[in-house]
């Protein structure tokens, strides 16, 4: 869907986006970088990791929900009742393996196994089952709810790279797009100079005062002036759509950008805020709670959970259970030690291949996540250490070539002075002119690189900046 341009602004400013000054058709760095995080799809998306984390947890709390059993059968045949038997049990899990359960069992019939017979009123328990050795102090459900709290913070961590991803890769559409607006710039005004320069070379060959190679001279100037800007408005149009990718509104809805809306030619005083890396650069201590190092140390952290699991699995599976048994529930007194039912079981593999290849396989990948661990922590240092040495690079570059271009400016006035005084030609006028432009065009190649190296590092810290 493509937009007007007045319907844009007007949504940038219901939104808070648009600047209140004349120049409201300016797009600052940080009103797009803003209207990216809030309404880009793979941002909306990137929140749907956390949803989804959360989903986890509460599946794994479901574990430890009370439950309900009722078990009923009946056989009639020939008018002959063989059985009719219902048990209901209630039971509640507990954090460390412990079960509480509560019974009711009825039976009645002409052909009941013995021990199935009960009170009229039905027989009640009351009862706990606790595994004394493999899953008391670990197992299967507690496992899955530390993994999943675990999972769930590490899902935040994740999301924010994810987000820090497309706002890096929205900030260098944004760096090309000025770079594309300042060329575009440049040249339009050299052309204007050219153009009066073929206009006075044109006059004063009709007057005499120059040759007639000397229009010549300077139709090819204007020539290549007016193809300068040609090449550089079609390169402004490319990296204008290319941003366009990234402008979105509410309910999924793409915006396209008018000619007529700029980029802000100020953004280096800003970019830094926006990036919310200036107190960053200059600390070391960053490191640990960089997303990336977080989410893989919540990754270890649930390993370890996986591989406490599996090293329970290694000792035998002693099941205790104790019931109570009482005709009159109601009566607490009714529940003694000397009526009850309760039973021991003992499970254990004789030789434990599959256990102990489980708990290898679990120290592997964690052994595995270690090492992931520290290489990344040494390429994220040396990654940002480097990326701040390239920026103090631009920084003296930025400097050297802005003295150039000062330089080629007064090589320039003083080529054309002497010219006007007839002690020059045409020829070195546009030869002086063009190395400003070149010098002009190098500046601005060098912010556009310094401007990148700062989303770079950006990127390499993983911020999620306040828009």
């Amino acid at each position: 869907m493509k937009f007007k341009l007045t319907f844009f602004l007007i949504v940038l400013g219901f939104f808070g986006y648009a600047q209140t000054d004349a120049l409201n058709n300016v797009l600052r760095f940080d009103e797009y970088l803003a209207m990216v995080k809030k309404f880009h799809p793979i941002v909306k998306q990137a929140e749907l990791v956390i949803d989804e984390s959360q989903a986890s947890l509460l599946k794994s709390r479901g574990a430890f929900d009370p439950k309900i059993e009722v078990d009923y059968d009946r056989k009639k045949f020939k008018n002959t009742e063989y059985y009719d038997k219902l048990n209901g049990t209630f039971k509640i899990p507990t954090w460390f393996g412990i079960e509480l359960k509560a019974t009711l069992e009825e039976n009645t019939g002409d052909f009941l196994n013995p021990e199935a017979f009960v009170p009229e009123d039905g027989l009640y328990s009351a009862g706990i089952a606790v595994p004394l050795a493999q899953g008391l102090l670990i197992n299967n459900r507690m496992a899955a709810l530390k993994q999943a709290r675990l999972f769930r913070e590490q899902a935040k961590a994740d999301r924010d790279i994810y987000v820090n991803n497309i706002l890096y890769e929205a900030s260098i559409l944004y760096f090309d797009w000025l770079k594309a607006y300042n060329e575009l710039k440049l040249f339009e005004n050299f052309l204007v100079n050219a153009q009066l320069r073929y206009n006075g070379i044109l006059k004063g060959v009709e007057v005499g005062e120059n040759a007639e190679i000397d229009a010549t001279e300077a139709r090819i100037a204007l020539n290549n002036r007016k193809l300068s800007l040609e090449q550089s408005r079609v390169n402004l149009i490319k990296s204008t759509l290319q941003l366009s990718n990234y402008l979105w509104l509410e309910d999924n809805i793409p915006v396209e950008l008018q000619p007529n809306v700029i980029p802000d030619v100020d953004t280096e005083t800003i970019v830094d805020v926006v990036f919310n890396i200036s107190e960053l650069r200059s600390t070391d201590n960053f490191i640990d709670s960089h997303p990336k190092l977080l989410s893989l140390d919540y990754k270890f952290q649930s390993l370890e959970v996986d591989a406490r699991l599996k090293s329970n699995k290694l000792l035998p599976r002693i099941d205790v259970e104790y019931n109570f048994l009482s005709e009159t529930p109601e009566v607490a007194r009714s529940f003694n030690t000397a009526e009850y039912k309760g039973g021991v079981n003992v499970s254990f593999p004789l030789f434990l291949r599959k256990e102990r290849g489980d708990l290898k396989l679990a120290k592997i990948k964690l052994q595995d996540t270690e090492f992931e661990i520290g290489a990344t922590r040494v390429n994220l240092e040396n990654k940002i250490s480097a990326l701040k040495q390239e920026l103090q690079s631009y920084t003296i570059q930025n400097q050297i070539t802005l003295q150039m271009v000062e330089d080629y400016q007064r090589m320039l006035l003083a080529e054309e002075r002497k010219f006007e005084l007839g002690e020059s030609s045409l020829f070195l006028v546009n030869s002086r002119e063009s190395k400003l432009i070149n010098g002009q065009l190098k500046a601005i190649e060098i912010q556009n690189k310094f401007f990148d190296t700062k989303a770079k590092l950006f990127n390499s810290l993983a911020v999620s900046p306040e828009l």
